[in-house]
């Protein structure tokens, strides 16, 4: 089956105009949601809750470690391999909370 010219012409026009209405409709409903108490509230939220983890995460680490070197000299050689893998895994824990803390904060910030 062979498809005519005006045929064709007609479908253009009207995916065309299904774009057109899909394209407002979307920017309507970002316009309504961006502007939103709730848009705007749970980016505050996300921002502080982010700003605390910088705060907490170096801190609740340093705690730990202590707490690590404390227990190692009290251990005997054989748990030193133990005590020694858990400070390890606290340093990248800490790292990994405050890069994605950091990288949450870049993120949030654009929609400021």
């Amino acid at each position: 089956m062979k498809l005519t010219n005006s045929f064709k012409r007609k479908i253009k026009g009207i995916a065309a105009s299904v774009a057109v209405a899909v394209s407002t409709l979307t920017t309507t409903a970002y316009a309504d949601i961006a502007g939103s108490k709730i848009a705007t509230g749970t980016v505050k939220l996300v921002s502080d809750a982010t700003s605390w983890l910088l705060v907490i995460a170096p801190s609740v680490s340093v705690l730990l470690i202590i707490y690590y070197l404390i227990r190692k000299g009290m251990s005997d050689e054989m748990e030193h391999k133990k005590w020694n893998s858990r400070i390890v895994v606290t340093i990248v824990s800490c790292i990994g909370a405050v890069v994605a803390s950091v990288l949450i904060n870049v993120l949030v910030g654009y929609y400021n």
